[in-house]
């Protein structure tokens, strides 16, 4: 079955980023002109997904505006002649793609913010989009698919559930998701068999250098699962659990992406997302690129 249905768990506190996130949802933080949100909703609709369940909060009413019309804004825009704006503004949202909105009425994980979903998913399989994470292709040779279209395209031709996994330096596995694998580590594009999950587990435990990265591509049956999975680490729902569980009833895939990962929960990650994706952006590339250079002089 194809995948059409994408989950974007958006009602955490984004504590990492305060005082930013103190009033502006973490995920409107904007990365050069456009929210992260907005960056990885285009990754889902790149990837064939049509409906995207976002799964939020009573303090995150400006992402549902977002993908909103604002008919007063694209009024004045018409009535001034600024056609470049009204069109940037009408294409935020293609007109077969419809935006869901969801409220996780408590902070229980992941899982449970996945399970907050189910009624509109109903019993259909589907991808979930951590919005924290941003996925850069742009650096794929030319034809290549994204990683998010290669890991539904695996799923759909029978492989089994997908887990998007990049290598990390052993030292930073305790901060991740790491999977055990049968057999080698896949290539980048390619999946490998999961055997075993694990949490956050320390260097010396650590099954392997593979973490998991924020994209799944899942069955319908992980609702299920997700229901009878008790609170893990930190007193939440986790859904490493219930992939867990999965893994005993059919195969699950760790899937090596192929470009690049920014972090935008963390400051760190934020501006490295910033000068990757304005280095290249039309307007701002060149000057920005200059101002790096600078630095670098005085720096030097």
């Amino acid at each position: 079955m194809t995948i059409k249905k994408a989950i974007l768990p958006v009602a955490g506190l984004g504590t990492r980023f305060l005082p930013a996130s103190k009033a502006i949802p973490k995920e409107m933080i904007t990365v050069v002109d456009k929210p992260v949100i907005q960056y990885v909703v285009e990754e889902a609709v790149s990837a064939g997904i049509r409906e995207i369940v976002l799964v939020t909060h009573s303090a995150k009413r400006a992402i549902e505006d977002h993908f909103d019309v604002n008919y007063e804004l694209e009024s004045e825009l018409e009535r001034r002649g600024k056609d470049a704006l009204l069109q940037v503004l009408r294409s935020i949202v293609p007109p077969d793609v419809r935006i869901i909105s969801v409220r996780q009425g408590q902070a229980l994980g992941l899982g449970h913010a996945v399970l907050c979903a189910q009624e509109v998913v109903g019993n259909e399989d589907f991808a979930v989009l951590l919005p924290d994470v941003l996925v850069d292709d742009a650096a794929l040779p030319a034809g290549s698919q994204p990683d998010l279209a290669l890991m539904c395209e695996r799923f759909s031709a029978g492989h089994g559930a997908q887990v998007m996994v990049e290598q990390v330096p052993m030292e930073n596995v305790s901060s991740y998701g790491v999977v055990a694998l049968q057999g080698t580590a896949p290539a980048a594009g390619e999946s490998q068999p999961v055997t075993a999950l694990v949490e956050k587990p320390a260097r010396a435990d650590a099954p392997s250098d593979l973490a998991v990265v924020g994209r799944y591509v899942l069955p319908a049956r992980i609702f299920a699962l997700l229901r009878e999975t008790r609170p893990g680490a930190g007193n939440e729902i986790q859904l490493t659990d219930a992939i867990a569980s999965l893994l005993k009833e059919q195969p699950v895939e760790a899937y090596r992406m192929l470009g690049n990962t920014y972090d935008c929960g963390s400051k760190t990650g934020y501006m490295q997302a910033t000068l990757a994706y304005g280095l290249r952006h039309p307007e701002v590339g060149e000057p920005l690129a200059a101002l790096i250079r600078q630095h670098a002089a005085e720096i030097a």
